[in-house]
């Protein structure tokens, strides 16, 4: 038995609820997502290739705020961050402030599989890239025409809480969790970060136990939102702690959780897949983009 599950990031709601057809671009997205880390699963491939597919093919669709179609920081470049991990050994990769890899979460497997650390950051992180024979592509490839208009209305406002107005489609992350049919489970995260970020700014998705976490004995988990506060409560670990150390389930973890963020007026969701492939998507937004599939049942996918 396999599970998977996608998130697309959560947020404000798109200012236009009538627009179907807007809608049904990134209901598309998430389908085509989810069915690249099925496909893994199908072949009876690992949860590790599964999430680190799906994650590719939301970097690669410039809907979303990771790889092309990332949000834009201050200086009007886009900075990614990603993490990968497995749940069967503890294995992680991460990278952060990536300018010039295509796939950040691609560089992160790579961290995970051939590097003795855990985490990489900036040029030390597009030299190892360069050593490991990625190709390099221009920032420009990232930037598309709505996050330039996007920073753009960003700066020009004067009202600090315009930029939870401004982005739309919802400020967030993607990320992926998975079961494969031999009982070990996976989390990869991927992200722009936030729009009009300080530049060298690194949110929650690439750091183990805040933004993504894996661990066979509990859960695995991608979280999306406001990345300062999934930091600061460490919500990925604290997530699997809740079951691992305090015998709660996954669905009661994870509505504990997101309780928790709501109580500190933080924003957000997440999803997670324990060890029974039992499925959770929770978020106290208007939205989270988000999909799941488990053997035997039809992929699901909902905005709202």
């Amino acid at each position: 038995m396999y599970a998977l599950a996608i998130h697309g990031g959560a947020g404000a709601a798109p200012r236009d609820r009538s627009n179907r057809g807007y809608e049904a671009q990134f209901l598309e997205g998430l389908a085509s997502a989810l069915d690249a880390g099925e496909q893994v699963l199908r072949r009876d491939g690992s949860a590790l290739d599964a999430v680190q597919a799906a994650v590719m093919a939301l970097e690669d669709d410039p809907l979303f705020n990771a790889g092309r179609g990332a949000v834009l920081g201050s200086d009007g470049t886009a900075e990614l961050d990603a993490a990968i991990m497995s749940g069967t050994d503890l294995r992680a990769g991460a990278v952060t402030g990536l300018h010039h890899i295509r796939n950040p979460i691609a560089l992160a497997r790579c961290v995970l599989e051939r590097s003795p650390h855990v985490f990489l950051a900036g040029a030390g992180a597009e030299q190892f890239a360069a050593e490991q024979g990625f190709p390099r592509v221009a920032n420009d490839y990232f930037i598309t025409t709505h996050r330039s208009q996007q920073l753009q209305a960003l700066q020009r406002s004067a009202d600090p809480a315009a930029s939870a107005r401004l982005d739309d489609p919802p400020l967030g992350t993607v990320g992926a969790v998975a079961r494969d049919s031999h009982g070990a489970l996976a989390a990869a995260t991927s992200t722009g970060g936030m729009a009009g970020k300080h530049p060298g700014r690194v949110g929650d998705s690439p750091v183990i136990g805040a933004g993504t976490y894996a661990d066979n004995r509990s859960c695995a988990v991608s979280t999306t939102g406001h990345g300062e506060w999934f930091l600061r409560t460490v919500q990925a670990y604290d997530l699997a702690a809740r079951m691992a150390y305090g015998g709660q389930t996954l669905d009661r973890a994870a509505q504990a959780a997101i309780e928790r963020l709501t109580a500190l007026n933080a924003s957000g969701g997440l999803i997670a897949v324990d060890v029974s492939g039992q499925i959770v998507m929770q978020f106290n937004t208007p939205a989270m983009f988000r999909a799941c599939v488990r053997r035997g049942h039809a992929a699901t996918a909902a905005i709202y």
